[in-house]
């Protein structure tokens, strides 16, 4: 027997037999052309092939992974498109007289050591993406394609990393679990393998790859990152067990359904979801979330061409506020910037896009676009219980102007006769270290807070969270970070205004206990995380002395 040690991206248990992934090796030659004209066509009649398939991997993603994280393949589609990486191709093909191939390869390797070179991690992450598409280009071009699993048996899927497409195109009938040898946990891999409800360990190493070999039996502990190959009867004994009592308590988890979040002493919290896009609204039922915590609204602006109108908008805010049939729908106004861009906003690059132009400074400096996204909120306000929250602040002033725009849209929707509800509530997200510090001169001005911890943490320690080099000193559970949450949490009391964590920490049950006990009123997770959330609340005594 064999143990690996890896990062473990979705907590489940997997045994089975190993299946390698194996990419066709496209060795791309160079060789002489006359008629550029013709490699030309060829280039044209394997992107019209490249971008049917990336349309048919895209629609599968939409209904396995949802609208947010299928929106990967339609950057795909925007990068077969892109004017630069088109023209470089045609111009090898031109001026050095070379196949089709070659210039494709020469193109994908230009581009994605430029991206990788780049300081901004949303571009690091383009690189990536044109190897993916170019591969996939060269792969039309020649004819050759990615081996499928063979088998007909669930297998445990090995490679050196998966890219998107690959990913997806998997049959899931027949993936057990999902293994690399290179990877972040925020890759996009990552991120639909925990989507695809998949096993998953990441970053295991190149060494594992040498020495397993096809059909090889492994354990995969998706909780802990432990990879057992060729286990004893022991071990599969004791994994066996591990993965019954797992399905057991997923079991058991569907029982509390229906039930309060109420600690035994009688303390209730409000437990709701995390979404993306309208498309996740059964998740929110079906996982019986008490409402909606935080409701990303950029979905509206990334997956367009151009801005989303009011009319579009207004449409997507009344459906999800109908669909939660009263319960609370906290909707954050738009946050693009930083990892998540438009190309139609034309920002420019920045060197520390994470510190830049983005969320709510985009708001107040193009209040042109502010404008149409609240008035659309506030016409759907009528339509169920709103709330809207604001992204990054770090200043009184900024949410002094907010809530003077939002009361010049709420004078020009009564001025046109238009209706929108009188019980809106306003909060802002708590995500910088500035906003933490001077809570008790913001919590007067909103109704709510909302901490968003993935910023806080990485403002407050100083960590770029899409960095995989320094995942070690992201610690989330720094003294400094609770502070600040505590903090917030204090003068939101002071106030009389309620203060919830939508950041993915809320979903860590090991810290439920010390959040309550900070007095905090909701925490809002992803959906499958509902549930599990419910049931270490219920099993907590508030009354009792913290360990």
């Amino acid at each position: 027997m064999r143990k690996y040690k890896g990062k473990g991206v979705y907590g489940a248990y997997a045994l089975g037999k190993i299946s390698i992934f194996k990419r066709q090796d496209i060795s791309v030659k160079r060789f002489h052309v006359e008629d550029t004209s013709s490699e030309k066509a060829r280039i044209k009649s394997a992107k019209e092939k490249s971008a049917l398939q990336i349309k048919s991997i895209h629609e599968k993603a939409l209904k396995e992974v949802g609208e947010t994280n299928a929106q990967i393949f339609e950057i795909h589609m925007m990068m077969l498109e892109d004017e630069d990486y088109n023209e470089s191709i045609e111009n090898i093909i031109d001026t050095q007289h070379v196949n089709a191939e070659y210039a494709v390869a020469v193109t994908a390797d230009n581009f994605s050591e430029m991206f990788s070179s780049m300081d901004d991690a949303y571009m690091q992450a383009r690189a990536a993406d044109v190897k993916d598409i170019s591969n996939r280009i060269i792969s039309n071009l020649s004819g050759e394609t990615s081996e499928k699993i063979s088998s007909d048996d669930k297998m445990i899927i090995c490679s050196d990393d998966l890219v998107p497409s690959e990913t997806v195109s998997l049959d899931k009938a027949k993936v057990l679990a999902f293994i690399t040898a290179n990877g972040s946990s925020n890759s996009h891999t990552a991120i639909l393998a925990r989507n695809m409800n998949i096993p998953a360990v990441i970053g295991v190493g190149s060494r594992f790859l040498s020495e397993i070999e096809e059909g090889m039996e492994a354990i995969v502990d998706g909780f802990t990152g432990e990879i057992y190959v060729n286990p004893d009867e022991k071990t599969k004994a004791d994994m066996l067990e591990k993965k019954r009592a797992d399905e057991e308590k997923k079991k058991l988890l569907q029982s509390l359904k229906g039930k309060d979040n109420v600690t035994l002493d009688g303390r209730r919290v409000n437990i709701y979801a995390n979404i993306g896009s309208v498309n996740n609204i059964g998740a929110v039922l079906v996982n019986d979330a008490g409402g909606i915590g935080l409701f990303r609204s950029e979905f509206l602006y990334l997956e367009n061409n151009d801005f989303p109108s009011e009319e579009q908008q207004f449409n997507a805010y009344k459906r999800v506020l109908e669909s939660m049939a009263g319960k609370k729908v906290i909707i954050r106004t738009l946050d693009i910037g930083a990892d998540k861009q438009a190309e139609y906003f034309n920002l420019k690059k920045e060197d520390n896009p994470a510190l830049g132009y983005r969320a709510i400074r985009i708001c107040l400096t193009k209040p042109e676009i502010f404008r149409v996204q609240l008035r659309a909120l506030f016409r759907a306000s009528i339509y169920g219980s709103l709330g809207i929250m604001f992204p990054m602040i770090t200043s009184v002033g900024e949410v002094e102007k907010i809530l003077d725009i939002c009361e010049e849209v709420k004078a020009e929707l009564k001025s046109d006769g238009i209706e929108f509800s009188d019980n809106i509530e306003l909060g802002i997200m708590i995500e910088t270290p500035a906003a933490a510090i001077i809570s008790d001169r913001l919590a007067p001005m909103v109704d709510f807070f909302s901490v968003g911890t993935n910023d806080l943490i990485q403002y407050t320690l100083a960590c770029d969270r899409q960095n995989p080099d320094i995942e070690e000193f992201c610690d989330t559970h720094h003294e400094a970070v609770l502070r600040l949450i505590e903090m917030s949490a204090e003068n939101a009391h002071k106030h009389n205004i309620w203060i919830g964590i939508c950041g993915e920490l809320a979903a860590d049950t090991s810290l439920t206990e010390v959040f309550l006990r900070m007095g905090i009123d909701e925490l809002s997770v992803s959906p499958p995380y509902i549930l599990a959330l419910r049931d270490k609340v219920r099993s907590l005594d508030l009354s009792k002395g913290s360990n």
